[in-house]
């Protein structure tokens, strides 16, 4: 589950704020740029190389400073070679008593290092991580999972006390996930590929940052069989030292968000490189909510991988659908693209009711968009309603502590009439790559107010 959570606690940066002045259409291109959760995971599982690895398609966001800032404190050497390329050089010895902590208590991906790191060192301690509020989550299945390779994992009030002896293979059933969690697997790989041998992970992850990590790790030269499915099975190796170069994709809620933008502002507009397998269902459910929108012949990405194509939407008169909207593992609804479905639902005729089963908070957070005029009703912790038809106009918002919420309320301003202030979106910033002027690049209209 990659929806990242940060902790009300946390001091942030001087506010950033957001003016947007709505009603306009968008129209023209945009491209979707490369993926967050892929930058973050293939950032973590570099580690694993001895070698030096040059990663290209690394977005330059908040959250990604964070997980370099954290690298950097414990030895690693990460050097920027131009706007979204870094070389990542391990250390001849891990150093985690220097550990920034005050970087990793931001984000949730500080979890992901235990992989790696449990080749690395015999014991270390990591610190508790927070990233966006959004309920209680635990890493529970990050725990059972790698119990089974011979992994200990001491929860304590601030920190992760991790410790192993010899790590093992398993017979049998082999590893079955308590839960479909992206970072989950995406930690369990990490382990796995470093202990000679098989290791069957069943319940995995099949979504597109797994399969991003995937795909880098056989370039490392690990053969994992089953990607894209939730049956993997690694083929562990002693040693990884290679010198390698690889591209991260392009990232698909990104794409989503664009779609619903063009949505809300009832535009036509064109997002190419958009992972349209991991769109597939998402545009299947818009063309029963009657959108108009036209998708290319297939491409692929930098990396050879992973499918692109460029989709076209058009203005269109929608309608609710009769049934729910709600998210599953890979191939349903990505749990990052349902919130989008909210402005969408908007601008439907009709009610449509969005079960948002995962976490307890996020839903709560998309009835701020009443302050803009919606009619979103909230049934309990993980229901919305919405009555779509009803016309947006300017209000003044402050950002909730959650990424996607956040985004959504940002594009839903873009589809009101006058006026609107979104205060302090560093939130946004940790998802999203100078999002205020690619939207304005666009025909949106937002200006950036510094230190209100």
């Amino acid at each position: 589950m990659k929806e990242e959570t940060e902790n009300l606690r946390i001091s942030l940066p001087d506010s950033v704020d957001f003016q947007v002045n709505g009603g306009k259409k968008l129209s023209g291109t945009i491209k979707t740029n490369f993926s967050k959760n892929g930058s973050v995971g293939l950032l973590c599982s570099s580690l694993i190389n001895s070698g030096v690895t040059i990663l290209h398609g690394i977005a330059r966001i908040e959250e990604v400073y964070r997980v370099i800032e954290i690298l950097e404190s414990i030895g690693v050497s990460i050097k920027w070679l131009n706007q979204n390329t870094l070389t990542v050089t391990p250390p001849k010895k891990f150093n985690l008593e220097n550990i920034n902590v005050e970087s990793a208590i931001k984000t949730r991906s500080i979890v992901m290092l235990i992989g790696p790191l449990i080749h690395k060192l015999s014991s270390f301690s990591i610190p508790h991580a927070y990233g966006c509020n959004l309920g209680k989550r635990t890493i529970a299945a990050h725990i059972y999972a790698l119990e089974k390779l011979g992994v200990k994992i001491k929860t304590t009030t601030k920190s992760y006390e991790v410790t192993r002896k010899k790590l093992k293979p398993i017979n049998g059933m082999g590893i079955v996930m308590y839960e479909s969690g992206d970072t989950a697997c995406e930690n369990v790989l990490s382990a796995a590929v470093l202990i000679p041998g098989t290791i069957k992970i069943s319940f995995a992850s099949a979504n597109y940052m797994v399969q991003e990590v995937c795909f880098f790790l056989e370039a490392l030269g690990v053969k994992i069989d089953g990607i894209g499915t939730t049956n993997l099975t690694v083929h562990g190796v002693s040693e990884i030292n290679k010198d390698i170069e690889y591209w991260n994709s392009e990232d698909p809620i990104e794409s989503m968000m664009f779609i619903s933008a063009a949505i809300i502002t009832d535009s036509r507009l064109t997002i190419t490189r958009a992972p349209i397998d991991f769109l597939a269902l998402e545009m299947e459910k818009l063309k029963r909510m009657n959108l108009k929108y036209k998708i290319s012949k297939i491409y692929f990405s930098f990396n050879g991988r992973t499918r692109l194509a460029d989709i076209e939407i058009f203005p269109s008169k929608l309608k609710a659908l009769n049934d729910k909207l709600h998210s599953n593992p890979y191939p349903g609804i990505n749990i990052d693209n349902l919130p989008f479905f909210v402005p969408i639902a908007i601008r439907a005729k009709g009610q449509t009711m969005i079960h948002d089963w995962v976490y307890e908070n996020r839903a709560i957070y998309l009835t701020e968009l009443n302050r803009l005029g919606a009619e979103v009703t909230l049934a309990d912790p993980h229901r919305l309603y919405i009555n779509g038809g009803t016309v947006l106009k300017g209000a003044q918002i402050v950002c909730p502590p959650a990424l996607r919420p956040s985004m959504v309320i940002l594009i839903s301003m873009l589809g009101a009439s006058g006026t609107s202030i979104l205060r302090n979106v560093y939130m946004i910033n940790r998802g999203y790559e100078e999002i205020a002027e690619r939207l304005n690049s666009i025909g949106a209209d937002i200006k950036i107010i510094k230190g209100s």
